[in-house]
């Protein structure tokens, strides 16, 4: 068993809420840079967080709560035009991230795909 799957619900929900305030306070982190680095953003963990509550939040509800507004507000003040290299280093993120989204979406919630935490299998 991975060592994640082992932390107490509290503390897995304290970081969570941590990161969160750190990407409202860090306005600068457009979207498309998250996605181009990381292969998630803000939109993501609205998702992440809307299918978590098995239907109790909406997209639109999952995403104030991640932006700490409605998302038309957020965007209105805060997001940029995306620059062509942005788009472009998004695209190939999600590329890369095709297989472990499929991958997660077979495992959520119960934990990582096996491809994650056993290399080589």
């Amino acid at each position: 068993m991975d060592a994640l799957d082992t932390l107490d619900d509290r503390i897995a929900a304290a970081a969570f809420r941590r990161l969160v305030r750190h990407l409202r306070h860090r306005t600068d982190a457009q979207n498309v840079d998250l996605m181009g680095l990381a292969g998630f953003c803000r939109n993501c963990l609205s998702d992440w967080v809307a299918e978590a509550s098995g239907g109790a939040l909406d997209t639109d509800a999952a995403r104030t709560a991640i932006y700490g507004m409605p998302y038309a507000e957020w965007k209105a003040r805060h997001q940029g035009e995306a620059t062509p290299e942005q788009l472009a280093r998004m695209a190939e993120s999600v590329k890369l991230n095709a297989a472990l989204d499929e991958a997660l979406d077979e495992s959520f919630p119960a934990s990582d795909p096996p491809a994650m935490t056993e290399p080589g299998r």
